[in-house]
């Protein structure tokens, strides 16, 4: 084997090993982050919850359920009352939300994770998580998953998507020794 035949190997495995460091620590934050996420997202839940038994409280005060409250608001001529009556009946709808979206997440299986937190994702609250994000290294079985998967993921890119096409590129290129003209000794 020729001395640059064993400087592009040499070159390849450095990409293969690099490709494999990278896919892992980018992919093991997605359970990071997730993580970070579903801390704000009971944050978010925990103030809407707040607000709510609020207005339950005054429904409550005046011996109304928080519906027929919200009905009587909405339906008031003062205008900025009316308003009042959509508060609630959007921070009821909120709890709900936030809710359904905290006990998806917490209860989905390692497979069906990254798609039910995309199916659940309130864009406002991932804004709020990665302005202040802190990578970390997860040292969970689903932080080794998502280590392995970017790591499968990066090398196979490379391999099918650059190095295969490249590989067949430079191969068309070469006249095969079949149709090289022979040697006159």
């Amino acid at each position: 084997m020729g001395l640059g035949r064993k400087i592009v190997d040499a070159g390849d495995t450095l990409i293969d090993r690099v490709l494999c460091v990278v896919g892992a620590i980018v992919f093991s934050q997605a359970p990071e982050f997730m993580q970070q996420y579903l801390q704000r997202l009971g944050g978010h839940l925990d103030e809407a919850r707040r607000q709510l038994a609020h207005f339950q409280g005054v429904a409550a005060q005046a011996g109304l359920t928080l519906d027929r409250l919200i009905s009587q608001t909405t339906t008031n001529a003062e205008p900025t009352v009316a308003k009042l009556g959509d508060v609630m009946r959007e921070t009821a709808t909120r709890v709900d939300t936030l809710a359904a979206a905290q006990d998806a997440l917490q209860h989905a299986s390692l497979l069906t994770r990254p798609f039910v937190f995309l199916r659940h994702l309130d864009t406002g609250i991932a804004h709020g998580t990665w302005a202040i994000y802190k990578p970390a290294v997860p040292t969970t079985v689903e932080g080794l998953a998502y280590a392995l998967t970017g790591m499968l993921m990066l090398l196979a890119l490379y391999h099918l998507a650059i190095k295969l096409p490249v590989s067949r590129r430079l191969k068309a290129g070469k006249p095969s020794p079949a149709s090289e003209p022979a040697k006159s000794v």
